[in-house]
């Protein structure tokens, strides 16, 4: 082998490193916006949660479908207001990068309880996302979900049960 030859390959394994070191960022970066999302969701941080949108974002929650970020949001801002208590867990993450794009596949995990109503709901499903690099960072470009089950509960049918919300003083 020349030196050249030797330049040559040393430079295409510096990029293919650099490539790989891209993708592995990017990687994180797009569990780190998933997780932003479920936090801001369930913490009510709207702004937060905005954020975590492209504009033109997409959503289809197991048939609830939104066409941008703003009805997406508004209608999150609307109905998981203050009286509503959720937890929302996205677990096994299978995200591929290519380039400035990523897909990510999910296993939901979630709870929702509206105390005032004596109702809860648990869940999980599927999320199959959308992602896109943005000069601001990665953003979602569509969301949603297809349940895998979910029950509903009457909170009058679970003797004992209590619930507190945030604020409140939790230890007994």
């Amino acid at each position: 082998m020349t030196r050249t030859d030797t330049r040559s390959s040393s430079v295409v394994g510096e990029r293919d490193l650099a490539a790989e070191l891209d993708r592995l960022h990017a990687l994180e970066d797009v569990r780190a916006l998933k997780h932003r999302y479920l936090r801001c969701l369930d913490t009510k941080q709207w702004g937060e949660f905005e954020d975590c949108f492209v504009p033109a974002a997409t959503g289809d929650y197991n048939g609830l479908v939104f066409e941008d970020r703003s009805a997406l949001v508004d209608y999150m801002r609307t109905h998981m207001g203050p009286g509503l208590i959720s937890l929302h867990q996205a677990h096994h993450p299978e995200v591929v990068v290519d380039g400035d794009h990523a897909t990510g596949r999910w296993y939901l995990q979630d709870k929702v309880i509206v105390a005032e109503h004596g109702f809860m709901l648990e869940g999980a499903a599927i999320y199959d996302d959308r992602y896109v690099r943005t000069p601001e960072g990665w953003r979602i470009e569509h969301t949603g979900y297809r349940r895998t089950y979910e029950a509903t509960y009457r909170l009058a049918d679970l003797p004992g049960m209590r619930v507190r919300g945030p604020g409140e003083h939790t230890h007994v």
